[in-house]
């Protein structure tokens, strides 16, 4: 019989932040594994922060060329949060966190499912021990602050979490528009010289949104979808090469976080921009959805989610 858990009374809350390096991706037969993505785990734990698999973004950032530096950050919604209270009655959350990109580590998004799920029979006092918990130890997963905030579902919609309509040019639709001079789409792997300004040379402010994105997660492979909401003010961008080097990600292997960062670089390095703003709000797999932005000045973390999310 798997009984309920209970956190220790006086569990150390905010102490200093040391990412577990034990939990990097090591290389076996020259594939990406993760010690704590066991397939055998059970779905509940005991509470566990272990499980936390941080991932370092040098992997993929020593791959680019980074000629702009960016700020950003990573916003994470999770729909699938349990505890018990003191009286033993399942207590269920939404919530939302985000990571500064200039963390040394993101989280593995599956990894971040164990751990949730690890507090599925665990003995909670109150939501705000709750989230101070969760605080700290995605903070020290993370290798630096990161920011939660946990929801109770109630009769009435959490606003936080409204589904949102972003405001720009859908892609898709104009390529559809004018499909008859349109030459065939054929290139599914991603290729930065697809990327053109526009012929006329104006300088524009507009905001380009495609439900196209489509990437894989490198270690299942399996199929991550997404919005991209693509804001700047330079000479203006060629419309259709910009949506043809969106889909050729549709066989790339890369994070969340990493797709972002690779494509802010290619249009810093192929554009004549004065301004950009690359915001990647991909759909929820395992109960999660990631939404990394990255932009060419400082901003603030701001919620948005999408419909497909």
């Amino acid at each position: 019989m798997n009984l309920p858990q209970k956190l220790p009374a006086n569990i150390p809350l905010g102490q200093q932040i040391r990412p577990d390096i034990s939990r990097n991706p090591i290389l076996r037969n020259g594939e990406k594994r993760y010690r704590c993505l066991d397939p055998e785990n059970p779905a509940d734990f005991p509470y566990n922060p272990a499980l936390l698999c941080p991932v370092s973004r040098a992997l993929n950032r020593n791959t680019l060329d980074i000629r702009v530096p960016f700020s950003g950050y990573d916003l994470w919604h999770f729909y699938e949060l349990s505890c018990l209270d003191p009286l033993g009655l399942p207590q269920v959350f939404t919530g939302e966190f985000v990571i500064p990109q200039d963390s040394p580590f993101l989280i593995e998004s599956k990894s971040l499912k164990l751990y949730l799920n690890s507090f599925n029979m665990t003995v909670v006092s109150c939501m705000a021990d709750f989230q101070e918990i969760i605080r700290r130890d995605l903070s020290k997963a993370a290798g630096k602050e990161v920011s939660v905030r946990i929801f109770p579902l109630s009769a009435e919609p959490t606003q936080e979490l409204a589904v949102q309509y972003p405001s720009g040019i859908l892609l898709e639709d104009e390529i559809r528009s004018r499909a008859q001079n349109t030459d065939p789409i054929d290139c599914y792997e991603v290729n930065p010289n697809l990327l053109k300004q526009d012929d006329s040379g104006k300088t524009v402010t507009e905001t380009l949104i495609t439900h196209l994105l489509r990437s894989n997660c490198l270690v299942t492979g399996q199929p991550d979808w997404g919005t991209l909401i693509v804001s700047y003010t330079g000479r203006q961008l060629n419309h259709e090469a910009l949506l043809r080097y969106i889909i050729s990600y549709r066989n790339h292997r890369e994070f969340h976080e990493h797709c972002a960062e690779r494509i802010f670089t290619d249009l810093e390095n192929h554009a004549d921009l004065e301004h950009l703003d690359v915001r990647a709000c991909y759909t929820r797999r395992g109960g999660i959805d990631i939404n990394p932005r990255r932009c060419s000045t400082e901003i603030y973390p701001e919620s948005i989610r999408l419909e497909r999310q």
